[in-house]
């Protein structure tokens, strides 16, 4: 394969001309550049208030830049040279290797990472297998290895397709996404939904509607429908929420006697990372957006109220873990999880729903991989004090998994957890309806999009989210007159923006998207300050988090890594402590000093931290480890008459192992 590509298509623009759905495929060229969309009539689909931009359009520069590159340098670039799952007999390339999920995962990850990049090579990888699916349909629309006919792993696939239609716009993909489709809807009757897909139908949903959006075929509309028929239904399982508590493995273990699976699959940690789309697929189709928006808040709420954790995400290791802040967080959880915001990010255009992307991915997501991105974890811990060979505390995995590895516990997150990064870039500006843009989440990035139908590249340059300052630049040909719309994050308390050096007289609110409707000219500059006070949060047990903007801070415990099993590069390891982690912090009246530094080249570094906090603490000598799991937080602190410390604390990202939630003294 070459590693340069062009696909077989003259242009979008002589597509549109030849198609039947000529019309609908105007409005979608509309729509790419940020103007209004149809509106919902009762029998269509609701607009989404946000619209992603091209995948390729986000370029991005500084810290995400090295961030993308370091992934891309590690098991991302790599992994099929040696991974026999996504290798060449994969059956997603014709071979008679697994044909299951691992394949799509990959491709799921691979095609945004190449695409961000422009990295030739990492597109040829990708394109080994998106040529295979699209050359290899079967006779009666079937997609895939013939010796699998599951739903699930399909829904992944055409999840993939789609964005590679997104950063090429070859039109075969909608040609054999349509032909599957009406397959799809033509055998659901006799063949239904069953497993992994009964629970993960909104994904193939979503994926429905974005085709409808681009080819206007009423029968999408049907095929959402016996989809959402056949799925479990996520909106009824949260009025009321019955999971509440850890999952019993005895519970599970019973339920597979009787050759039941409805617990496992209910409490399953990426199952309930998904379904935080399911308000965002429904709204589309039904057009009650506060309806949806109030189920989605609602669903997130009660993961947070009985799982939820400091990092942002919520106990699943595998299944739902409650609230003690040693129960894990599979990284297949986190990334799914983060991509379903992003979804209802773009659909409801809620700005609270970035300021939890931003607080999954600046914390549990480089919080679970080693530096280089060439081991990973398959679970990860808040309070985290050994990575190691442990039985406890994992509510239904085994022992392998907090391990650093190639795969430890299972291989599901090797072949995806590539999605997280690439994706989070590709989400960070959107367009809006009245043809202006959006700044959603803040990273450092080069933007190539239109104003009002009108080429403009807006340069973000920025050290957030370890620093305050963001300076947004704009390069235009000629003036125009246009919204922009930047987040203004909640904990932003005092935030203040100007506009070439002069101050913006409006109010910016947090929680809020500020709309700035001006003249825009080639050089104008947008400068943004985004106030970071230190925040204390108490959670489980009264424990108290320290939060600075969308960063958690933890304690690192060091680190001794010891090689468990060798594979070069991707070898498994066991990480100990090396110094202590049992404190609690001088709270009341005491000065946390913030100390920033020069973000380093491993954005999340552990010896070299991009910002830290001092803070004053003491050993709690009653705070000990079991089997090398931390134990719980002691209750309402405690009176330790050891020394008074200064402690530094750092990034979670940047500590592997780490206390995060500690107890008041």
């Amino acid at each position: 394969m070459s590693s340069s590509y062009t696909p077989p298509h003259s242009t979008r623009r002589d597509f549109a001309k030849r198609s039947a759905a000529t019309l609908c495929l105007t409005a979608f060229g509309a729509f790419q550049q940020g103007t209004s969309q149809q509106k919902h009539d009762g029998e269509g689909l609701a607009p989404t208030v946000l619209r992603p931009l091209s995948l390729g359009s986000i370029q991005p520069q500084g810290w995400l830049l090295r961030q993308l590159t370091i992934q891309a340098n590690g098991l991302s670039g790599h992994l099929e040279e040696f991974w026999p799952s996504v290798g060449p007999q994969s059956g997603w390339l014709g071979g008679s290797g697994e044909s299951w999920e691992r394949g799509p995962y990959y491709l799921d990850g691979l095609i945004p990472l190449a695409w961000s990049l422009n990295d030739q090579s990492l597109k040829a990888k990708a394109m080994r297998f998106v040529e295979w699916a699209l050359t290899h349909q079967q006779p009666s629309g079937m997609i895939g290895p013939a010796g699998n006919e599951d739903w699930w792993p399909r829904m992944v696939m055409t999840k993939a397709l789609a964005q590679f239609y997104d950063a090429t716009g070859d039109v075969r993909v909608l040609k054999v996404l349509t032909r599957y489709f009406r397959y799809q809807l033509s055998a659901l009757p006799d063949k239904p939904l069953e497993d992994w897909g009964i629970y993960r139908w909104q994904d193939q949903a979503h994926v429905a509607e974005w085709l409808h959006d681009r080819t206007g075929e009423s029968f999408l509309l049907d095929l959402i429908r016996l989809l959402g028929k056949q799925g479990y239904d996520w909106t009824v399982a949260f009025h009321p929420f019955r999971h509440t508590g850890v999952t019993s493995r005895r519970t599970l273990e019973e339920e597979a006697r009787h050759g039941d699976r409805a617990e496992k699959m209910q409490t399953h940690g990426v199952n309930h990372g998904q379904a935080l789309k399911v308000a965002a697929v429904r709204f589309r189709a039904n057009g009650d957006k506060s309806g949806e928006m109030a189920n989605f808040h609602h669903q997130l709420a009660e993961l947070d109220r009985y799982h939820g954790l400091p990092n942002g995400m919520f106990s699943c290791d595998e299944q739902l873990a409650g609230l003690e802040q040693t129960q894990g967080t599979e990284l297949c959880t986190v990334v799914e999880t983060l991509y379903s915001l992003e979804v209802a990010l773009a659909t409801f255009g809620d700005p609270s729903i970035a300021d939890r992307i931003e607080r999954i991915a600046f914390n549990a997501l480089p919080g679970t991989f080693d530096e280089g991105m060439w081991a990973h974890q398959y679970d990860q811990q808040c309070n985290q004090v050994e990575a190691a060979l442990l039985t406890k505390p994992w509510t239904t995995n085994g022992p392998e998994s907090n391990l650093f590895g190639l795969e430890p516990n299972f291989g599901c997150c090797t072949a995806n957890f590539h999605q997280g990064w690439p994706k989070f870039a590709a989400h960070t500006w959107m367009s809006t309806a009245d043809g202006g843009l959006a700044a959603c989440l803040y990273a450092p990035c080069d933007v190539h999009a239109t104003l009002m139908d009108r080429p403009i590249v807006v340069s973000v340059r920025t050290e957030y989210p370890f620093k305050e300052s963001v300076r947004i630049s704009l390069a235009l040909k000629e003036p125009v007159e246009a919204p922009l719309q930047l987040r203004i994050p909640e904990w932003a308390q005092g935030a203040q923006v100007t506009i070439n050096g002069r101050g913006f007289k409006n109010s910016e609110k947090p929680g809020s998207f500020l709309s700035i409707r001006r003249v825009w000219r080639d050089g104008d500059r947008i400068d943004l300050q985004l106030p970071m006070a230190v925040r204390v949060e108490r959670g489980y047990r009264g424990a108290v988090t320290l939060v600075r903007g969308p960063v958690v801070f933890s304690l690192s415990a060091g680190g001794n890594w010891v090689q468990l099993a060798e594979r070069g590069q991707t070898s498994d390891w066991q990480v100990f402590p090396a110094k202590p982690w049992n404190y609690g912090l001088l709270l009341n009246g005491a000065l946390i000093q913030v100390i920033e530094r020069e973000t380093p080249a491993i954005p999340f570094s552990a010896d070299k931290p991009p910002v830290v906090l001092r803070v004053e603490a003491r050993r709690v000598a009653s705070w000990v480890a079991e089997d090398g799991v931390a134990g719980p937080v002691p209750v309402g602190g405690a009176n330790e008459m050891a020394q008074k410390e200064v402690l530094e604390l750092q990034p979670y990202g940047s500590a592997r192992l780490r206390v995060t939630a500690f107890p008041e003294v």
